[in-house]
């Protein structure tokens, strides 16, 4: 079981490492001269649409990953088995952690496109949140309450 934990908890870690790497390296690259850095700065029908874009999943996409994750806690994991609770909590886990890349990813690569600061602004509004969803040991035990004596 604690081997088990632990391997979960390095996944997830590793995933959430990922999810800001990536957004991190778009924005990077567009600021050291990638070939697209501000492809479409001057369309403004384009930005209007690609800002309200990132905006709208900005506004959805945080929200619902801090909370769903609390309702699917309450509702599925908590009645759960041991081993049926650790695979739900990854593939929820991963769910949340993916609803928070999205608007990050999106907002730093339409920052690039674009060179529009409100993509910017989403993006990293986004990856702030996802410092909510840190994995560790400690954490798991405590949202699954697990007993680390009692399952030795």
């Amino acid at each position: 079981m604690e081997e088990r934990i632990k391997r979960i908890v390095i996944y997830l870690k590793s995933l959430h490492i990922l999810c800001w790497t990536l957004p991190l390296l778009v924005g990077i690259w567009s600021e050291t001269g990638a070939p697209w850095t501000g492809m479409y700065a001057g369309d403004v029908r384009l930005t209007y649409g690609l800002e309200t874009l990132v905006i709208l999943l900005t506004v959805l996409c945080v929200p619902l990953s801090l909370k769903l994750f609390a309702w699917i806690l309450k509702g599925r994991i908590d009645g759960a088995g041991i081993d049926r609770a650790l695979h739900l909590y990854v593939v929820w886990s991963t769910v949340r952690v993916g609803l928070l890349f999205i608007p990050a990813v999106l907002g730093f690569a339409c920052y690039g496109l674009l060179l529009s600061d409100k993509c910017l602004l989403c993006g990293l509004i986004a990856l702030v949140a996802s410092l909510f969803c840190v994995p560790s040991g400690k954490r798991l035990r405590a949202e699954l309450r697990i007993d680390k004596e009692t399952d030795l």
